[in-house]
């Protein structure tokens, strides 16, 4: 049964609407592809960078809640992408949109979404949104952009109890490239710096990477070549990598790492550097020994605070994640480097003997501060000390 919370509240009638999984129903203005979806609702605290969020491969099967009010007043371009397509399943925004204002856009938010085929619903309290998942966590929600169009819920309903959640999904299979292929574009900066790190050549194993990633590789002149995240250790070593990376991606690490296993553990024993990030982390982690679960509600946003063990100094980081590390579950062999200062929850390993280091947040940000960088260059200086 339906429960309608804001129906009466609108002026004029609603073209959309989210449905939750006890009944709830939010009633708002559609905007984007005239479509129905399910998936888990999350909410995203950046202030910026909307378009890089809902570009980013991690976000497949969630609706994502924007909690900064004004999204989609910069427009969009075709260089603040993280990926080919849009990947997140929808958005929820507060404030309608308007016209942009930005010398870069090339397009109005909601033509961006519809060329895309996402549905968007605005109108929404998103402060009340927030608290709710807050209070109940990752929630299953349906959002339909109905239009001018009758609407029926029933199906909907059915498709909504129906779907399982995130847990037990591989994801990283379906949003990985289906072939390999070479990345050669740098970060976006002044022209003519002198380039003087050696041509190290790495594997990037695919399973849901950001540009940015690639772009911040590509700075420290690797020869990048990124694979299916299920290509075999031959495939794999044919590049003769001398360094592998693992990225980040959707879905549960429990049922990813069922699928790649043998090839994470050969490449381990294999004692080739590999740096892994986000679900990378979490793959990593798993083939070291620890186990993951899922999160109660997450952390994604531009400004989650994580404190480095080793050096005891803080960063404000960039993440995306739903499941996490389970800290207590670490081997003997494995140090913890890196935890959350919201939590206390697992945010990066190194192991004691082995050239292998993780994070659970994304030092490429993109978008977000640039705290971790540095990361990327211990990579490099990691391959250095072992080629």
């Amino acid at each position: 049964m339906l429960r309608d919370i804001n129906k009466n509240q609108h002026l004029r009638p609603p073209s959309a609407a989210l449905i939750f999984d006890d009944g709830e129903i939010l009633w708002g203005y559609g905007f984007g592809a005239l479509k129905a979806v399910v998936a888990e609702l999350c909410f995203n605290t950046s202030q910026t960078g909307y378009q890089e969020t809902l570009t980013d491969p991690s976000y497949a099967k969630q609706i994502i809640t924007f909690t900064f009010p004004h999204i989609g007043i910069t427009g969009t371009n075709s260089e603040d992408l993280e990926s080919d397509k849009i990947f997140a399943e929808g958005c929820v925004i507060n404030q309608p949109i308007g016209n942009h204002s930005n010398w870069r856009a090339e397009k109005k938010l909601d033509v961006f979404l519809n060329h895309q085929n996402t549905p968007g619903i605005s109108g929404i309290d998103t402060r009340y949104l927030t608290r709710k998942l807050s209070k109940n966590g990752a929630e299953k929600v349906a959002l339909i952009n109905f239009g001018d169009n009758k609407h029926d819920f029933q199906n909907l309903q059915k498709n909504l109890a129906e779907w399982g959640g995130l847990e037990n999904l591989d994801l990283a299979s379906v949003v990985s490239t289906k072939k390999q292929f070479i990345w050669d574009k740098g970060l976006w900066k002044k022209p003519n710096k002198q380039n003087s790190y050696k041509n190290f050549p790495i594997v990037c194993l695919d399973f849901g990477i950001k540009h940015n990633i690639l772009r911040n590789l590509n700075d420290l002149n690797f020869a990048t070549t990124i694979l299916p995240s299920t290509s075999s250790i031959k495939e794999i070593l044919n590049h003769k990598p001398k360094g592998i990376f693992l990225s980040n991606g959707p879905g549960d690490p429990d049922a990813t790492i069922k699928v790649i296993l043998p090839t994470i553990k050969e490449l381990i024993n294999l004692k080739i550097p590999i740096f892994g990030i986000c679900l990378g982390h979490q793959i990593i982690s798993l083939a070291l020994g620890a186990k993951t679960k899922k999160m109660f509600q997450g952390h994604r946003g531009a400004n989650q605070p994580v404190k480095n063990l080793i050096n005891q100094t803080v960063e404000i980081t960039s993440q995306n994640h739903g499941f996490e590390v389970d800290r207590s579950s670490l081997p003997s062999d494995v140090i913890e480097t890196h935890i959350s200062l919201f939590d206390g929850s697992n945010e990066g390993i190194k192991h004691k003997n082995l050239p292998i280091f993780s994070v659970q947040y994304h030092p490429e940000a993109s978008p977000g501060p640039h705290d971790s960088s540095y990361l990327f260059k211990e990579f490099y200086k990691m391959i250095d000390n072992y080629a």
